[in-house]
């Protein structure tokens, strides 16, 4: 199902607050659509990897299930976390309370957003039907902020995943770390990149054969396909995660 058009309203009202910190700003990895033939030893593309939850705190289970995590409870929520009312703060907080409390879209079996990590083990064991679960994640040979870039393709190796499905969880904007979570299936590789300043880049890449509800129509148009066509690839940022069986 679609976000509601509350939330549409909401996310274009705060989208400026929002731009430097969610993950899929129009530049970064999260938002690089790219043809799973355009993977290849050799291939040159422009990337963006950020960072987006750089210094946000990860609660443990018990603080975090103290605190409210509800629309109906924003202003409890603002004073718990010292947040003024009408700051971007604020405003980040109730962005995603909206996107965590808006139905699954089409396709998405189950769907939850994490406040701490045991809740993040959790949804993926019980998503994934066993608690033998790992996760993997990108991971770059610089700390901080590194520019967008020209990277090049190194190697490209398949990653097994048991059953084919998995969990993703990506990071929000949030005062501390939330993660929302999703299922899906692709087909996983690790991908090495060489950054033009010397950045080495191990990034976790997903390939969506189906016409996946997180790859919206523009992007195929382009692409230059229809949807479901052809398996299309993205790369994973650092600050998200593929859970799936040992």
């Amino acid at each position: 199902m679609a976000r509601s058009l509350a939330a549409l309203l909401l996310l274009l009202q705060i989208a400026p607050v929002i731009a430097s910190a969610y993950l899929y700003q129009e530049d970064s990895v999260g938002s690089a659509f790219f043809l799973k033939n355009d993977l290849y030893p050799g291939s040159r593309m422009t990337l963006h990897f950020t960072h987006a939850d750089a210094g946000a705190t990860v609660l443990p289970g018990g603080r975090a299930d103290s605190i409210p995590f509800s629309s109906a409870k924003i202003p409890e929520i603002l004073s718990r976390l010292s947040v003024p009312a009408g700051s971007p703060a604020a405003a980040a907080i109730r962005f995603t309370l909206a996107e965590c409390e808006a139905p699954p879209l089409a396709g998405v079996v189950a769907q939850r957003c994490a406040t701490s990590f045991e809740s993040m083990v959790d949804f993926a064991a019980s998503s994934l039907g066993t608690r033998e679960v790992r996760a993997m994640k990108t991971k770059l040979s610089k700390e901080g902020a590194i520019p967008r870039q020209a990277y090049m393709v190194e190697s490209v190796r398949p990653l097994p995943v048991a059953g084919r499905d998995m969990v993703a969880c990506h990071c929000m904007p949030y005062p501390y770390a939330v993660f929302g979570c999703h299922t899906t299936t692709a087909a996983v590789y690790t991908v090495i990149l060489a950054g033009a300043d010397g950045t080495k880049a191990e990034a976790l890449t997903a390939c969506h054969a189906d016409a996946t509800p997180g790859i919206f129509w523009p992007t195929y148009k382009k692409l230059g396909v229809a949807p479901g066509s052809v398996p299309v690839c993205h790369f994973l940022p650092q600050d998200s995660m593929l859970w799936m069986r040992n």
